[in-house]
């Protein structure tokens, strides 16, 4: 009895040892990077371009809402007065999209309603398209760096197979699951940078729209300032 238990102690101490020990494999972003080949470096680039364009056309965006409220109620005191020029004045400190289109009807103040009205709809056409410069880049990459990142995909399972083929009888199953892993990376990055930009455009549209409403609604105010009688 206590000489099976002495063999089966042992069994188990050299079972343990001949099991080998798994080293856990880590790895840092910029090695990951760097085994997903040539594709990673448009990726890259398309990251950066994608960050630069988010970060400018949100502070831009920001910076044209930002208008004094009591902006359309000096408007209205200048031109009841008769004071045109302060009107003018004012909208070029102001200097936001809201304001320059006030200007442009401003400028007409004296010609036919209707002439005013078109006027001021082609500056708001004319602003935003200034805001929405960029966007459509943006609406590009979040539909371009998947397919990239795909792209690669193929490209490295391509390569994993044509290793093993030319491997002969002598295929290695590191050579499939290395092939797949560096394949794979790129998807991940192409995923990533899309995500990125479809998240940043849809955000950016939504406050090019916030902005839009509010310059239709002072065009609206400023239009029915003209019609008000002069007291």
């Amino acid at each position: 009895m206590l000489l099976a238990t002495i063999l089966q102690s042992n069994a188990a101490e050299i079972a343990a040892e001949a099991v080998p020990v798994q080293e856990e494999l880590s790895f840092s972003l910029i090695e990951m990077a760097f085994k997903g080949g040539w594709l990673m470096i448009p990726l890259f680039l398309l990251s950066i371009v994608t960050i630069y364009l988010f970060a400018q056309k949100w502070w831009a965006i920001k910076k044209a809402s930002k208008i004094d409220e009591n902006f359309m109620k000096d408007i209205r005191d200048c031109i009841h007065e008769g004071k045109i020029k302060a009107a003018l004045a004012l909208c070029e400190k102001t200097d936001t999209p809201i304001s320059r289109l006030i200007e442009k009807g401003i400028e007409r103040i004296g010609r036919p309603l209707s002439d005013i009205q078109t006027a001021v709809e082609n500056m708001g056409n004319v602003e935003v398209a200034r805001l929405e410069k960029g966007l459509p880049m943006l609406a590009t990459i979040a539909g371009g760096a998947p397919m990239i990142g795909f792209l690669g995909t193929v490209m490295g399972m391509v390569q994993a197979f044509y290793n093993m083929a030319a491997a002969g009888n002598n295929i290695d199953i590191t050579l499939l699951s290395g092939g797949i892993y560096t394949a794979m990376v790129t998807t991940v990055a192409g995923l990533i940078v899309g995500i990125m930009a479809y998240f940043g455009y849809n955000f950016l549209t939504s406050q090019v729209s916030d902005l839009v409403f509010k310059m239709q609604n002072n065009t609206i105010e400023f239009m029915d300032l003209l019609h008000e009688p002069v007291k």
